[in-house]
């Protein structure tokens, strides 16, 4: 498994809309373990394809929690319940944190590596994740919709 670069905001790529996945194969697979290496390494707890420079719809995600790693193909967010502001950062934005306001619960379905469809309900920092990791495949950073904007510790 690899490391991979990672796009930093100003890089058009990140304001590109994603395509659909069309084929789950080899390359692929090799694609997310890189990303959650990737992912990892930076301590970070998600990680979208556009942000390593991949203009399709696959996201990893890890909230080291007890569900452990997600791999989430062609998502689609089908429901959003409440609203609930905290603080988010990216890999793609360094040492930059924001206010930002989400649902606070959504369901989302899904490929997994298996082309198997799957269902997940969400809440808390996992539904935070994937809502921000979804919309990096639209082509939107955090930074775009927070309410408020600091660096590092600094509020």
């Amino acid at each position: 498994m690899s490391l991979l670069d990672i796009r930093r905001a100003g890089d058009p790529v990140l304001k590109e809309v994603s395509q659909p996945v069309q084929k789950i194969d080899k390359q692929l697979k090799k694609l997310l373990d890189d990303m959650a290496d990737t992912m990892y390494k930076n301590d970070g707890v998600g990680l979208a394809a556009p942000q390593v420079g991949k203009l399709i719809r696959a996201v990893v995600i890890d909230c080291q929690d007890e569900v452990g790693l997600i791999e989430l193909i062609n998502p689609k967010i089908t429901y959003r319940e409440g609203k609930a502001v905290d603080t988010e950062g990216c890999l793609s934005v360094p040492d930059i944190f924001g206010e930002v306001e989400r649902a606070a619960k959504v369901k989302v379905e899904f490929l997994n590596r298996r082309g198997k469809l799957q269902h997940l309900t969400a809440k808390g920092l996992l539904a935070r994740c994937i809502q921000h990791e979804c919309d990096h495949l639209e082509g939107q950073l955090f930074i775009d919709i927070a309410q408020s904007i600091h660096r590092g510790q600094d509020k």
